[in-house]
């Protein structure tokens, strides 16, 4: 975990920004985006969690703590994810939402799940390897997870990717438009305020500029440059 001021020199940020990686990452996948939001003048708090060990619902308690208590020293906290860190944001601030919370940007969320672990979680690589969390990314149904999950009323703002460095997923698995994980179609939710496809993959969009630039505009202003693409 680590929890850092703005680099700028005007004192705490009113603002800060909670960061949350995806499945098999670590807080230093978003180091670059990091970055830029404290250069940006938003404090920062990039958890680091274990998330190939445990469920959704226990990795939300597992950062629940932290999170409270980064929020209670601003004035606005937001939030920024990556891939099913998207997911746990959901489900924390269904759980666990701070009265100061403002705008929330996921990169590549598995909203909608992704064909890739309706093939894949049976497997025991794939068990092994994601964990628990692992397979709850598939796109079946589950009354449990939407539960878990709640709705979107809160201003969020999506990028999705539509560049894969992995051909054989994306070939074989993912129909239509994808970053190499989640279909373009399945990182939307109802109740999203903005989505945007930019030309990035799903393993490197945290670090992608273009990326960067729309999130830090959609936490300033609400909105992406290209409003109602993708």
């Amino acid at each position: 975990m680590r929890e850092r001021e703005p680099s700028s020199s005007h004192g705490a940020a009113t603002e800060g920004v909670l960061l949350l990686h995806g499945i098999a990452r670590r807080a230093s996948s978003l180091a670059p985006m990091e970055r830029a939001l404290r250069a940006a003048g938003f404090a920062t708090l990039n958890l680091d969690y274990p998330s190939r060990r445990a469920g959704l619902e226990d990795l939300v308690g597992l950062f629940a703590p932290p999170a409270a208590a980064f929020a209670a020293r601003l004035r606005v906290l937001h939030v920024v994810t990556h891939s099913m860190g998207g997911l746990l944001a959901r489900a924390w601030i269904s759980a666990h939402r701070p009265h100061n919370l403002g705008r929330v940007v996921m990169l590549g969320p598995p909203n909608g799940g992704s064909e890739v672990a309706d093939r894949l979680h049976r497997f025991r690589v794939y068990q092994g390897f994601f964990g628990l969390a692992g397979a709850q990314l598939t796109t079946r149904p589950d009354e449990r997870l939407h539960a878990l999950l709640g709705r979107v009323d809160y201003p969020l703002g999506i990028i999705a990717g539509d560049r894969s460095i992995y051909p054989l997923e994306s070939w074989l698995m993912l129909p239509g438009p994808n970053d190499g994980r989640v279909t373009v179609h399945r990182t939307r939710v109802s109740g999203m305020s903005g989505h945007i496809t930019l030309h990035a993959s799903h393993a490197l969009m945290m670090r992608n500029a273009e990326v960067i630039d729309e999130t830090l505009r959609f936490l300033r202003t609400g909105a992406f440059a290209r409003a109602g693409s993708g």
